[in-house]
């Protein structure tokens, strides 16, 4: 025991800013409050080298008086946000989801009749654009065959910086690993001089509207949704948040609606209302 402390005294000495257990409480407070985000112990590290980048950019001197700084300002608990979100995400990521949307979700669309006039789409938690660009991508075949078809894909996001670089839709080449070549001809134009940097055309961006949103708070829209990508997201809430969110997409989701998690997530208790289809993907009962 005596080591560990030992240990634990070291390595919060060599800190460049106090930050204590009392501090990573209030982080967790505040962000549960304001965000629905639970934080697991294992956090602290990961919490500290986060609000430190904040501290510093700040001109502050240490946690207490950061977090004063965050309960007093809204744009800095905006950026306090931000800078605890994870936004680990790439083109076409458990590709098996989009997969399914073009070969089963696609073909329903095309198998109607008369053909869908509307579609709504969701990428709720779409971090930095990858996802909701992936589904863009593979639902065009089908806008391209009913131009008539209005169909508009919703992206939303906590993080109000990765919003911006969605809206710009600058890639790093090395962020297309899961992007075909074909698709990578079609759908991407060099993003000026910059060898290593991709652009996503227009035809493309078009399609994806970005919006700021705290899935915690009211959610603004009016119309439901055919269907809904919603990946890796519940895992950072707790079990009764989480249970409350799968209800709100539920009732968001038209009949025979689809909604998608991540490979780790499930519906718990509102099961019950879903055909699983397997790999996390979910029908909407009648």
């Amino acid at each position: 025991m005596g080591r560990v402390l030992t240990r634990m005294n070291s390595i919060a000495s060599s800190r460049e800013f106090l930050f204590t257990q009392k501090d990573f409480e209030r982080v967790r407070s505040l962000v549960k409050n304001g965000a629905g985000i639970a934080l697991s112990d294992k956090k602290f590290d990961m919490v500290y080298s986060r609000i430190s980048r904040r501290i510093r950019q700040c001109r502050l001197t240490n946690a207490n008086e950061y977090l004063n700084f965050v309960e007093s300002d809204r744009q800095e608990y905006v950026q306090f946000i931000n800078a605890l979100t994870t936004n680990l995400t790439y083109f076409f990521r458990e590709k098996h989801h989009f997969d399914f949307v073009e070969n089963t979700v696609v073909n329903e669309w095309r198998a109607r009749s008369p053909a869908p006039n509307q579609l709504r789409l969701w990428s709720a938690g779409c971090s930095t654009g990858e996802e909701a660009y992936s589904l863009a991508m593979t639902v065009k075949p089908f806008v391209n065959s009913y131009p008539m078809c209005d169909l508009k894909i919703l992206a939303t996001d906590i993080d109000t910086s990765v919003l911006v670089k969605g809206k710009e839709a600058v890639y790093d080449v090395e962020q297309l690993k899961g992007v075909s070549p074909s698709q990578r001809i079609h759908y991407f134009k060099k993003a000026g001089e910059h060898l290593h940097l991709l652009q996503v055309k227009d035809d493309i961006k078009s399609m994806v509207f970005f919006k700021t949103l705290n899935l915690m708070d009211h959610w603004p829209m009016s119309r439901s949704f055919d269907l809904i990508f919603c990946r890796n997201v519940l895992i950072y809430f707790d079990r009764p948040t989480q249970q409350q969110l799968l209800q709100r997409f539920a009732d968001r989701l038209k009949i025979g609606g689809y909604l998608i998690l991540g490979h780790s997530e499930s519906l718990g208790d509102v099961a019950k209302q879903f055909d699983f289809l397997g790999k996390t993907i979910y029908r909407k009962k009648s």
